[in-house]
């Protein structure tokens, strides 16, 4: 299915190389250490093929130097050539899942729900590009990212790194993003990773790293759709899936790694396991280790037991429980990548084209990304065309995440859970700074002064409401702890189970804070226009009642600037759902589990349908108070 890329010189350099490989250094290759647990002299000692910065691990004080001077440690070390050691440079990785988003100073994107929204695709593109640049300019040349999950149940606490529940529409939007980051591997791209095979997005309950459990038709044609765009695309990693099919853990899945993956699909390029993703293969990580191997996982993604796993795998294959053929093959894979990519003749990354360049967090991409706000906006409702605001009216901006740039940005934010707070982003507009940036007469007011506005002292409310920063499974909404227990029952392995989000998935019940401040506001006679910040749709009629204008917001990152400007006018309000947005709970509707729509009939348990969206109709404001 995929694009030839690994023409006849690929294939004699790499076969050179592999003819004078001993053991020790192609299960070296096959190893990718965390940054913290790894030094220099480490990946020269045992022949790493790649290191990592987990989400939240950075160099010193996580500045651009700072990341260039690491990488550039790394480097040097990999291509140390003496009678032991080939040479062989290292491939760097970050999670880049909304712009380069571990550094402090990056320009950080909506994520991908929000650019779902969009249904821009030439926009994605090149966000994609802008990205890559990003992280170019710190020296690292690997993104895990994009994510091409197909979410189907918003209590899944990655609900918000999936663009659509439409497996056609992610696909699109895979071959945006794959395309945007490789720059079909110029000295502008970076390579991209593909993740999670397969099925995360469709796990039971919501479960991250759970079960999904589906026949292979719908397996197939949901969650594996997206990946034959993004293969074709020239995507060349593809990390796996914590989670499970049908009861069978996705790192041990050989049929779906070996048979369908590599085989079937012709997918040329190298399988990377997850953070740890082995590690729950079997009670005893030196059978787990043979396991994922077996499987067909070619790069072994390891936090701390790297050289644990080395020792277990040079002593399977000379005891014949993993084949040498297995080794050859997964080493194949990752010399192939480096070389098709250029990775093998590049500089170090000190002396390359866009370290340290000035695109880093550059205006340029500020406005991009502030474009990307703006058009994945959806506007829910509108009574009386309250939207756009006058910059004449008086108005009182409250709600928690009103001046919260953490909230904006959401998980995977310099940190893996992300923070509350405007210190980690450097650089970044909060929404009431937007707001203050265009409207004379807007007053930002703590939610606990509310009380003291007086009844017509303001002509219109914003509040910025909704969810706190989450990631993975930390951001599960767990409503019944018996499915965990049944669904751990049916895994063959172990799973890992977190403290979540909360147990609704109406905001009324996970804030009440929220419905408070606007009740406050609207039994006061002050319109309310509310803005909710979310990584997933979530039940909002409570909120939604008092309001005369509500705004999906999503998690749009470090430029609040865009949703100041769709506020006002100085941007159109053009935002359709990619998920189709649930009703109150009822005995006889289930909206914690969206029905996927067909041609012949619609979302019953929907409130708001796929590409809903309304639009401005006006461009007159109302009177302002006297």
């Amino acid at each position: 299915m995929t694009k030839v890329r690994f023409n006849s010189q690929v294939k004699q350099q790499v076969d050179r190389l592999l003819s004078e490989m001993t053991l020790a250094q192609k299960v070296g290759q096959m190893t990718q250490a965390e940054r913290s647990t790894c030094t220099p002299d480490d990946v020269y000692a045992f022949h790493l093929g790649s290191v990592l910065s987990g989400a939240g691990s950075c160099p010193k004080n996580n500045l651009v130097d700072d990341w260039v001077e690491m990488c550039d440690a790394y480097w040097h070390a990999s291509v140390r050539k003496d009678d032991a050691h080939l040479g062989i440079p290292i491939m760097y990785g970050v999670d880049a899942v909304h712009g380069n988003s571990n550094v402090k100073d990056a320009v950080i994107f909506p994520h991908n729900i929000g650019l779902g929204a969009t249904n821009d695709f030439s926009l994605i593109k090149d966000i994609a590009a802008a990205t890559a640049k990003e992280v170019l300019a710190i020296g690292v040349d690997w993104v895990f990212s994009p994510n091409l999950a197909v979410a189907s149940d918003y209590r899944w606490g990655r609900t918000y790194e999936s663009f659509s529940q439409d497996p056609k529409q992610v696909s699109k939007f895979a071959q945006a993003m794959v395309e945007g980051l490789q720059d079909n591997f110029s000295d502008n791209g970076v390579l991209a990773c593909v993740k999670h095979w397969i099925g995360d997005g469709g796990t039971q309950n919501g479960i991250d790293q759970g079960d999904t459990v589906l026949d292979w038709e719908q397996l197939n044609n949901i969650h594996i759709y997206p990946y034959y765009a993004a293969l074709d695309a020239g995507a060349m990693s593809v990390m796996v899936s914590f989670s499970s099919w049908n009861g069978e853990k996705c790192h041990a899945h050989k049929y779906l790694i070996s048979d369908v993956l590599k085989g079937q699909m012709r997918y040329q390029g190298l399988v990377l396991s997850d953070m740890q993703g082995i590690d729950y293969l079997a009670d005893d990580f030196y059978q787990a280790v043979a396991r994922g191997v077996n499987a067909g996982i070619d790069m072994f993604m390891l936090p701390g037991n790297w050289k644990q796993f080395i020792d277990h795998l040079i002593n399977h294959v000379e005891l014949g429980t993993v084949p040498i053929s297995r080794i050859d093959d997964a080493v194949r894979r990752i010399l192939s990548v480096k070389v098709a990519t250029g990775i093998m003749d590049k500089p170090a990354p000190s002396a390359r084209p866009y370290t340290r360049s000035k695109m880093f967090g550059a205006r340029k991409h500020r406005q991009l990304a502030c474009s990307s706000v703006q058009k994945s906006l959806v506007l829910l409702k509108n009574e009386h065309e309250l939207l756009p605001l006058s910059k004449q009216q008086k108005i009182v901006v409250t709600g928690k995440n009103a001046h919260c740039i953490g909230s904006q940005c959401g998980g995977f934010t310099v940190t893996w859970q992300g923070s509350r707070g405007n210190h980690d982003v450097n650089g970044a507009t909060s929404i009431w700074q937007g707001i203050d940036q265009l409207a004379d007469n807007a007053q930002l007011i703590g939610e606990s002064d509310l009380l003291a506005v007086k009844q017509g002292e303001f002509d219109v409310a914003v509040v910025v409401i909704g969810e706190l920063p989450y990631a993975e499974g930390l951001g599960d909404i767990r409503d019944n702890e018996d499915a965990i227990v049944a669904s751990g029952l049916q895994i063959q392995g172990q799973m890992s189970i977190t403290d979540v989000t909360a147990k609704s998935l109406a905001l009324q019940n996970m804030h009440p804070e929220d419905l408070s401040t606007i009740s406050t506001l609207h039994d006061k006679g002050i319109p309310v226009v509310t803005v909710l910040i979310s990584g997933r749709p979530l039940l909002i009629e409570a909120e939604m009642e008092r309001s005369q204008a509500f705004i999906a917001a999503w998690l749009p990152g470090s430029e609040g600037q865009g949703i100041a400007n769709v506020l006002f006018g100085d941007a159109p309000v053009t935002g359709k759902l990619s998920f189709s947005w649930p009703h109150t709970p009822s005995p006889d509707v289930d909206p914690l589990k969206p029905k996927r729509k067909s041609k012949s009939d619609t979302v019953s348990s929907s409130k708001f349908p796929v590409g809903y969206g309304l639009r401005y109709k006006k461009r007159g404001f109302f009177k302002s108070a006297s």
